[in-house]
């Protein structure tokens, strides 16, 4: 079974060595020791979201700090092949759902997307709360993963911004009902193509009443392409992680080394 995971800033961890003393403090070592209830002796990775991981064992335990001593200090790899997800805002906090369930399954970046048909508006205000609140839930949902990257909450965009983004992405792919090919065929065919060094793929997933004719194509004029994720037309929270199982198989994102 692998190690609890605790959250400290992003280059907290440099220079640690084994034998070293680190101290997280704050809401984390609180909810190591009342929450947790660690103890002296047990193990528990320290992580800074940057993927830097230290492993350890609790040397002493209290809600102001919790001390773990230093096994190994390690930096995890991001993939070549980078996922984003751009998710359309939804109702019923369907857009978080998605979001939260890809993140656990790996995803490395999330765009908020207000489409034409979103339901949900993020203006004023209620902007920054939201994306804050999205910024927590992939920070959860990493914790609760165990993963040393959190994922990056980039800015909210209309379909204008969208259109930027497809334009400089390596491959961008509407899940759509209409599509022909198979989201298979899709990665398959680009992977196929011969691309070096770091990429970037984005998947695009509509809102409940879907991506318009109108945004399709523009989108499409920038780049995208559109593609068939299956049978059956899955809820707004459910597309974007079933593809993101499917590229992550199809890309070899999920290869043992």
């Amino acid at each position: 079974m692998s190690n609890p995971v605790f959250f400290t800033s992003a280059g907290s961890l440099a220079g640690m060595v084994p034998g070293q003393l680190f101290v997280l403090e704050g809401a984390e070592a609180r909810h190591a020791v009342t929450v947790k209830r660690l103890s002296p002796g047990e193990a528990v990775d320290i992580v800074d979201g940057a993927g830097a991981r230290m492993s350890g064992k609790v040397a002493s335990a209290a809600p102001t700090g919790l001390e773990v001593e230093c096994g190994a200090l390690a930096m995890e790899d991001r993939p070549d092949v980078r996922l984003v997800l751009v998710q359309a805002l939804a109702k019923g906090d369907r857009d978080e759902l998605a979001i939260e369930t890809a993140t656990e399954l790996g995803i490395d970046a999330v765009i908020p997307w207000q489409s034409e048909r979103s339901i949900v508006r993020w203006k004023g205000d209620r902007a920054a709360r939201a994306h804050a609140k999205w910024e927590s839930t992939v920070a959860a949902a990493a914790k609760q993963a165990r993963r040393a990257w959190i994922p990056e909450v980039r800015a909210a965009v209309d379909t204008a911004g969208l259109s930027a983004a497809v334009e400089g992405a390596d491959l961008a792919v509407i899940l759509h009902e209409d599509a022909v090919r198979p989201l298979r065929t899709v990665l398959e065919a680009w992977q196929g193509s011969g691309h070096d060094g770091i990429r970037e793929v984005l998947l695009i997933v509509g809102p409940e009443g879907g991506i318009s004719p109108r945004e399709v194509t523009k989108l499409c004029d920038k780049g995208a392409v559109t593609a068939l994720l299956g049978h059956h037309v899955l809820r707004s929270s459910t597309a974007g992680p079933a593809a993101v199982v499917l590229a992550s198989d199809i890309l070899g994102r999920w290869t043992a080394t």
